[in-house]
């Protein structure tokens, strides 16, 4: 370092600022800044675009915040790479880049890497180094440290590192900082918390805020959050046409029809590419008929094992694999540059979250293909996940309440569900909304209430609510898009749907995202000339008879393993019960069967059919659909459960479906029906969407065994099969199998129609 450089670093940061200013030419910075282009990139004639120069410039020699927001394959990354590749030899301390995805996270280091900038993570793939990562970080080893937004508020790296990299960072970066907006809420809690680091940070630190996935509302509320202190804000925003990209969206078909026409026709895409569905249990499926089909395909979701889900992206990557058959878990932070094909079967819930994917494709081809086959169930399965949005305030205070009673007015997760009725996954995500807002605080072993005021936000949460509801309208108006078809339809403004007219997106799809994301630079009228609508369609039709009937045939399978539980929950002496550790292996159940599950393809469609609320005035359906029948004696024939008796758990919701079913079970098996679990006396069904111990509590003061006397008697030594409409957390199944082998019986086997 250079004795001029040392006594800049030793500056305050407002004579910083000037002096690197002064000390570096604009011409200069720019030459040395291309030069670090090139070593990351690896290209003897890389040159800066103009926005990122600009970008560039502004946080190494006017120590400024910026926001870039551009179309993804711009090239973001280089930017916050020269910029710390530049400030790290001017004597600043590391950068911090907030990154979303672990897929992000490894594709940074390698990059970095590249340009000779030490690059660590810290994730939760890479506990056993986290003590040598944050020693090498102290000791100045460390250019660049890639952390979650989570990581922020883990309370050792919160108290123990973060102070230490607010106080010396030279950059700090956050990615797909879309997710800071109030609409993240659902997504990342913990983004929102990236304020408070702003604020500590000194004055005259850099930061870079970057994402492609930002309309005009969210891009002003990002910039007004980097704006901690009133400090200067640069926005650069750029135009978001992809002119690789060639968009068609063909008919809404079914789930059979769809996979039959990918199936015929995933080999005429060139190259590899990355087929999206909207559910775990759909991504298997499609990725089973697609390799039953020939093709050289694999699953990719949230519940891929983190190694298996870096093996499949290293093969996409390399073209081992035809596609990818991935949820939005493959999403931010992939980057295959000749990735030739995005498929959706089923669209996701907003233009922003499609244009958001469809980018993986076609960075560094002329062409990558790009269609959409929407399904009849794309709206129920977002208003499925729509509903897991920020729970209701009388929620929250028993929450706050249980809190400030436990002793020293902390409680674990685990602790909280025996108070309060949200899943685990819910529970969570509220916590840490209110950690960021300041009522409660993560500490080790759980959770602390602060004891601060705190106000239930309902307007704002009204606000995403509404903003949501506009994007799924927006999403079914792209597939809509014609030559000639008004760009409002009557069906939404039928629906109460609040969207502003936005003009350019008439007759073009691209034209229709660019204005969906608000792009400053999309011209009136103006029209990409590729896509289904500007050029015709250059796809073949959905197909119909024989080949889709086979498809439907095979999805159609019907049998689920339905897996009992083995544990119970923790806590559950709280809540007056006890059960503790693991469930006694002579009072659980054995593996079990569903028809379907309700989240899949095939028969799924069906059985949420058979079991969906009916409207008020109609009583629930009496029998099981003639439709169904073959699938339910199907599964009991090949499944052969060996029982000796046949039990139904009584049923509020569907009593004549589920006694109907087990009847039919029972002579399809040649077994009576030798009684029923069901409901004590003054009990109710209560709710199911609760936390796993609050939902066991329930059913284990609700149910009681109901047989004969005979039957009690009989029961000893006896397989009995236990039916039931629909299984969703297991305990009905868990609670009502142990009654029965406390009974006497030997095995117990559950069969339902639905799991969720």
């Amino acid at each position: 370092m250079s004795p001029d450089t040392r006594n800049v670093a030793e500056m305050d940061p407002l004579t910083q600022t000037r002096t690197a200013a002064a000390a570096a030419p604009s011409g200069d910075l720019r030459a040395e800044a291309e030069r670090a282009l090139r070593a990351l990139v690896g290209s003897d004639d890389a040159a800066l675009r103009e926005d990122q120069w600009r970008a560039v410039e502004a946080l190494v020699a006017e120590r400024r915040r910026a926001l870039v927001v551009q179309r993804t394959g711009w090239g973001k990354s280089a930017v916050y790479f020269v910029a710390t590749a530049l400030l790290r030899a001017r004597g600043s301390g590391p950068t911090l880049i907030v990154s979303p995805l672990l897929a992000l996270m490894r594709d940074q280091v390698a990059a970095a890497g590249r340009a000779g900038i030490r690059a660590v993570t810290v994730n939760s793939a890479n506990v056993t180094e986290w003590d040598q990562i944050h020693a090498a970080i102290a000791a100045g080893e460390v250019d660049v440290l890639l952390c979650s937004p989570e990581r922020l508020n883990n309370p050792a790296f919160r108290d123990e590192v973060l102070p230490r990299l607010a106080a010396d960072t030279g950059l700090v970066v956050v990615d797909e900082a879309h997710c800071v907006s109030d609409w993240g809420h659902d997504f990342r809690p913990d983004y929102r918390r990236i304020r408070t680091l702003l604020e500590d940070l000194p004055r005259g630190t850099p930061v870079l805020a970057t994402t492609a996935t930002a309309n005009a509302r969210v891009s002003d509320d990002v910039a007004e959050q980097l704006a901690t202190d009133g400090a200067d804000v640069l926005v650069l925003r750029g135009a978001l046409d992809r002119d690789s990209l060639r968009l068609a969206v063909l008919p809404r078909a079914d789930a059979a029809t769809r996979i039959a026409w990918l199936a015929d026709h995933l080999g005429s895409f060139s190259g590899s590419g990355i087929v999206y569905c909207l559910t775990v249990a759909m991504a298997g499926e499609v990725a089973e008929q697609l390799r039953a089909a020939g093709h050289d395909v694999a699953a990719y979701t949230g519940q891929t094992e983190p190694a298996e889900r870096e093996r499949l992206e290293a093969d996409l990557a390399a073209n081992r694999v035809r596609a990818l058959v991935a949820t939005s878990a493959l999403g931010m932070g992939f980057d295959k540059p000749d990735l030739a094909f995005v498929v959706h079967l089923g669209a996701p819930s907003s233009p922003i979250a499609y244009y958001q994917q469809i980018g993986r494709a076609g960075r560094a081809l002329d062409r990558a293909d790009v269609v959409l086959l929407p399904g009849p169930e794309d709206r129920a399965i977002w208003d499925y996940f729509g509903s897991l949005a920020f729970p209701p305030e009388e929620s929250v205070r028993a929450t706050l309440a249980a809190l400030a009673e436990a002793p020293d007015a902390t409680a674990s997760t685990a602790r909280l569900e025996t108070a309060v009725d949200l899943r685990r996954s819910r529970l969570e995500m509220m916590l840490s909304v209110l950690d960021v807002d300041g009522a409660v605080q993560r500490v080790r072993g759980g959770w602390r209430a602060t004891g601060a005021a705190w106000a239930y936000d309902a307007e704002r949460y009204e606000r995403v609510a509404q903003a949501r509801r506009a994007e799924q309208a927006a999403m079914e108006e792209y597939e809509r898009v014609s030559d000639g078809e008004p760009r409002r339809a009557q069906e939404d403004r039928d629906s109460g749907s609040e969207r502003p007219h936005r003009e350019g997106g008439h007759g073009c799809r691209m034209a229709f995202l660019r204005a969906e994301l608000d792009d400053p630079a999309l011209e009136p009228g103006w029209r990409c000339g590729r896509c289904d609508v500007c050029v015709g369609s250059w796809l073949a039709p959905l197909p119909t008879g024989e080949e889709v009937e086979e498809v439907r045939a095979r999805i159609e399978r019907p049998g689920v393993e339905v897996l009992p539980r083995r544990q119970w929950p923790t806590g559950m002496a709280a809540l007056g019960l006890e059960l503790r550790g693991r469930i006694a292996e002579e009072e659980r159940a054995e593996p079990g069967m569903a028809l379907a599950r309700l989240d899949g393809l095939g028969l799924a469609a069906r059985v949420r059919d058979a079991l969906a609320p009916r409207p008020d005035g109609q009583e629930a359906l009496q029998v099981v659909p003639a439709d169904l029948r073959p699938a339910v004696r199907a599964v009991l024939t090949q499944w052969t459960p060996g029982v000796d008796g046949v039990v139904l758990v009584a049923s509020e919701r569907h009593p004549a479906l589920v006694e109907h079913l087990a009847r039919g079970a029972a002579g399809v098996l040649g077994v009576p029906v030798v009684g029923q679990v069901a409901a004590a006396p003054g009990t109710s069904a209560g709710r199911h969407d609760v936390n796993s111990a609050q939902r066991l509590a329930s059913v284990v003061r609700r149910l009681e065994l109901d047989l004969a006397p005979a039957a009690r008697a009989g029961l000893a030594g006896k397989r009995v099969l236990l039916v039931d409409d629909l299984t969703d957390s297991g305990w009905t199944l868990t609670v009502a199998a142990r009654l029965l082998r406390q009974a006497g019986a030997a095995a117990v086997t559950p069969f339902v129609l639905g799991m969720r």
